[in-house]
């Protein structure tokens, strides 16, 4: 199709709010479904046009992808998300030929993905995460400051590795920060005298302080760092943590439960729902809701402090004559 080559070589790059990773992911789409079409259905890439498409081989073609390819809903989903969004730009380019192409691509619905537990750490779990990187060498030090910046600006992993040094103003109590989110949207936030600290002191270290281009976070091998290197780093601590902690690190934790762990614990201290949702970069304050999920042990504390604040209590004193309680055996 002559037009795919338009789509992603020229067209896409223009459209406002798409990121570099969604411009990949379509890209990606349609490498495996070329690929689905000449290895399964036996059409080249020459002879595909938009009437080889109908709602009954897109749907094929997803299901494909969960069982063949052992995808998930959610990536069944964004490949269904990237087949959609070149269906309304074929429809406004060459409305004859693929008004039909979008029309079987609306009757294709979106499966529901399993909800899953948000796993976040414990207060506890925080702290002893920061203490097991080694800061007396370069990784270890590095390590470290990534941990403790992640909890305390609550960005996502492409985030940090986008972050530069000129993004960064410190001043004596905190440091403020642009952070370049989904979408190519940058939000401004702040983070303590701590975590400010620490950041300032690694970037001195690394002596970047003045280049403003660099990016605050390396691998070893390159000068940014990918998410991959981020999943690794909480990989090896997680690992870390279970075998030296049993009793603590119960569940599956990826960079993303940091995030989790920020909101939450913001929440639970008290700051607004419309503040953490502009912290964290929300488009909608729907979103930001699924982090009010408290954990059980707030909500003892919150629910003790409640009953011994506002409950009356009886200091009512009874004579028991009898020698027995006057408490009926069903209230006891």
């Amino acid at each position: 199709m002559d037009h795919l080559e338009y789509y992603f070589n020229i067209y896409l790059p223009t459209v406002k709010g798409l990121s570099q990773s969604t411009i990949v992911s379509y890209k990606a789409t349609f490498r495996i479904l070329m690929e689905f079409l000449y290895t399964v259905k036996g059409i080249p890439s020459d002879k595909v046009e938009f009437s080889t498409f109908d709602d009954k081989l897109i749907m094929e073609f997803l299901s494909w992808l969960e069982t063949e390819r052992s995808c998930s809903v959610s990536t069944r989903n964004q490949r269904l998300s990237a087949i959609a969004a070149f269906s309304i730009y074929a429809q406004n380019r060459d409305f004859g030929s693929a008004v039909t192409f979008r029309n079987c691509v609306l009757k294709v619905p979106k499966k529901k993905v399993p909800r899953k537990g948000r796993s976040s750490f414990t207060r506890d779990e925080v702290k002893t995460l920061f203490q097991l990187p080694d800061s007396s060498n370069e990784i270890g030090l590095r390590d470290k400051t990534l941990l403790c910046f992640m909890y305390a600006s609550g960005t996502r992993a492409q985030e940090v590795c986008d972050l530069t040094v000129g993004d960064i103003q410190f001043y004596p109590d905190r440091a403020g920060i642009n952070i370049h989110g989904k979408g190519q949207k940058v939000r401004r936030i702040g983070i303590p005298c701590d975590a400010s600290n620490m950041l300032k002191k690694y970037i001195e270290h690394r002596r970047i302080i003045n280049d403003t281009g660099r990016h605050v976070f390396s691998s070893q091998t390159h000068e940014k760092m990918s998410v991959a290197c981020i999943e690794e780093i909480y990989s090896k601590y997680i690992d870390k943590a279970k075998l030296e902690y049993p009793e603590m690190f119960r569940y599956s934790y990826t960079p993303h439960s940091m995030r989790h762990t920020t909101a939450t614990h913001m929440l639970e201290a008290g700051v607004p729902l419309i503040v953490v949702k502009n912290f964290l970069g929300h488009v909608s304050l729907q979103t930001t809701q699924i982090y009010t999920e408290i954990t059980q042990d707030t909500m003892n504390k919150q629910l003790k402090s409640w009953n011994d604040k506002w409950f009356l209590k009886d200091n009512s004193h009874f004579e028991n004559t009898n020698g027995k309680s006057n408490i009926p055996e069903f209230l006891r």
